[in-house]
């Protein structure tokens, strides 16, 4: 009798634990994101580029600044967030990690980022905080004309400001190889 009993038990725990974690949702529905992080999303879709779209760039925060390649932004550097990437205060403490790209003659030339939003965050509400924070900028030493956001999965936003030319490779290519992303804005910048 014990040997059936346990038998039932060992049947129903695995019934149990099979219902319970055998499936994996899929990214963007509720599961694990896709990505390991914001400066892995990055590096793709600079890779993804051919050599004559690439640009002279550098990446990341300036303490931590990389040549010629994406880089991890610390979110630490709260005020560089708002004058680098365009990110207000009121969404600094949405985010969990980014990275970003920088073209190394002028930023308002492009400007690329990429960050993962803590769980339980409004993907529109900080993309339209950012979207007006940059809205309203007074621009020095050129202005970009395009304003471009893109969300990667149910963690990651992506937002590039710049020259017209060099924001559609930007989005050409991430919509390549960030597979499901979408565009949430596409809009000129004006004066």
């Amino acid at each position: 009798m014990k040997k059936l009993s346990f038998f039932f038990a060992a049947l129903f725990v695995s019934v149990f634990l099979y219902g319970c974690g055998g499936r994996q949702d899929a990214p963007g529905k509720g599961g694990a994101s896709a990505y390991a992080s914001p400066l892995e999303i990055l590096e793709k879709i600079v890779a993804d580029y051919s050599g004559d779209e690439l640009f002279a760039m550098y990446g990341g925060d300036q303490e931590h600044a990389v040549m010629d390649a994406p880089g991890s932004f610390s979110v630490s550097k709260t005020q560089e967030l708002d004058t680098v990437l365009g990110v207000p205060s009121s969404q600094w403490q949405q985010i969990d990690e980014a990275a970003s790209f920088v073209h190394m003659m002028n930023a308002n030339t492009f400007t690329g980022a990429a960050y993962r939003l803590k769980d339980g965050t409004n993907h529109n509400a900080f993309a339209d905080a950012v979207k007006e924070n940059l809205l309203k900028r007074q621009w020095i030493c050129g202005q970009p004309d395009t304003l471009l956001i893109l969300q990667a999965d149910k963690s990651y936003l992506l937002t590039a400001f710049g020259s017209a030319d060099l924001i559609q490779t930007f989005k050409s290519h991430a919509l390549s190889v960030l597979k499901g992303s979408t565009v949430v804005a596409e809009v000129p910048i004006t004066g």
